[in-house]
């Protein structure tokens, strides 16, 4: 009886500060995605002073993921080499100046105007690129298992909840102020961010306010707690980058993943990208009417994606198996996804808004990606693991845009691209369903460094 007591007691003195770190990750990843969705809200404006065709504005929407994909690997070493706190704080910094920087563009003209606006969105791409790996590997280290769905649901819905809260205040800005102001705006937000984060942002075992109750508690719910402690080792002992990419690679569920983040992350990328120009162009709406309008579908997948990972969490509570916890709110998710389809069949703006939103609702139920590569990702290479399954998600971010643009270009309207959508959802539930098998955390065998003789 004194035992149980004593244990009922440490759970009372427990703190909860991984929480407050979840709310900081939160607010980051919100900016963190106003940021790349300024080009979409400004995107109308932008073409029209610059006389820009679909295809060219598919090439510079397109810009961000180029650099983005590029520098996820060089992202994910950084993170693993030099800790989560530090790299994501330069990342921050870097990104916010940058996204400023972007409304120096109106002071020119021409291909000169083109060419710097895409340089500047490269330059974005690249600085972002640390974030959600960096996420992930934060969520690692401060959330037991039983936590992680939920945990990494709520940083990976800040994505919906950046469109529904700075969409309307963006529109307002581009409608009031013209288009430039609106990178003006998101850059310095993010400047005064980055001074946040350096006081917020600790590892588990250097935090000044954790007790070591909750030390305990996470430790033994699988958390990585000296995640950021392997940073300061000899690099000598190190896993060896290549043999672990090489390693990753050749398993079966990761590659399931990776298609899954793909395929989830077409319907992102048209969201952040075109879907204000459909509005504009193909609904006939003001600049102003398509900023509040897109953040209706967003507020449904904040809310689909807080409600996903909640799911995921009580059936794994429940009993359910890591696999079928993690897998039934995707399948579901992505059934409802695949309604944006039916956008196509409808007339009314209301019904538009109805199928979008229950498109969006569905993708962030389904959106348990990132908590899946916490579940899964070895433990010598957290930040390389992510960073190369935000490579293969963000690969969609090339493609997407780009792709949008020929079938806009060729056909005239947005019909055929919301079938490429749709039908990506389709692809998404049939890898999780039949490529990646059982979920369960990857031990490295080939890459992992050498002990010292």
């Amino acid at each position: 009886m004194a035992i149980s007591y004593t244990a009922e007691a440490a759970q009372v003195r427990r703190s909860n500060v991984r929480w407050s770190i979840l709310v900081m990750l939160f607010v980051v990843t919100t900016v963190n995605f106003a940021d790349r969705a300024t080009i979409s809200i400004a995107g109308p404006d932008i073409r029209k002073a610059l006389d820009l065709s679909a295809v060219q504005m598919g090439y510079i929407f397109s810009a961000f993921a180029w650099s983005y994909v590029l520098a996820q690997l060089p992202g994910g070493w950084l993170l693993d080499r030099f800790g989560s706190k530090t790299t994501y704080c330069a990342a921050l910094t870097l990104w916010s100046l940058f996204t400023m920087f972007q409304g120096a563009v109106g002071f020119l003209t021409g291909g000169a105007a083109v060419a710097l606006l895409f340089v500047l969105r490269f330059a974005v791409g690249a600085a972002e690129a640390p974030s959600f790996p960096g996420n992930g590997r934060i969520t690692s280290a401060w959330f037991p298992a039983n936590e992680r769905g939920l945990a990494s649901a709520i940083f990976n819905s800040a994505q919906y909840f950046a469109t529904a809260f700075f969409a309307p205040i963006m529109g307002w800005i581009v409608h009031t102020f013209g288009w430039q102001f609106v990178f003006y705006f998101m850059g310095g937000l993010g400047l005064l961010l980055a001074l946040t984060w350096s006081k917020v942002i600790y590892g588990p075992k250097a935090h000044p306010r954790v007790n070591q109750a909750e030390i305990d508690y996470i430790q033994a719910g699988g958390a990585l707690v000296d995640l950021d402690a392997k940073t300061k080792v000899d690099p000598a002992t190190q896993v060896d980058t290549i043999a672990c990419l090489k390693e990753l690679l050749s398993t079966r569920m990761l590659v399931g993943v990776y298609v899954f983040q793909f395929c989830i992350n077409v319907m992102t990328y048209f969201f952040l990208t075109w879907f204000p120009v459909y509005l504009v162009t193909e609904r006939h709406m003001t600049i102003l009417k398509a900023g509040f309008v897109a953040s209706l579908p967003a507020i449904c997948g904040f809310v689909g994606g807080v409600l996903g990972g909640w799911i995921s969490d009580r059936l794994l509570k429940a009993g359910w198996s890591l696999s079928a916890a993690r897998k039934t709110p995707i399948v579901a998710g992505m059934l409802m996804a695949m309604s944006m389809i039916a956008c196509n069949y409808v007339e009314s703006d209301m019904l538009v808004v109805v199928f979008m939103s229950l498109a969006f609702f569905g993708k962030g139920v389904g959106a348990l990606g990132w908590a899946v590569v916490s579940d899964t990702s070895p433990k010598e290479a957290g930040g390389l693991s992510g960073a190369l399954f935000n490579t293969f998600g963000n690969l969609a971010g090339i493609i997407t845009p780009i792709v949008i643009g020929y079938i806009l270009q060729a056909t005239g309207t947005f019909a055929g691209a919301l079938v490429f959508v749709g039908a990506s959802a389709a692809v998404a539930l049939l890898s999780m369903l039949f490529v990646v098998g059982s979920i369960e955390r990857v031990k490295l065998t080939r890459s992992l460094p050498r002990t010292p003789a």
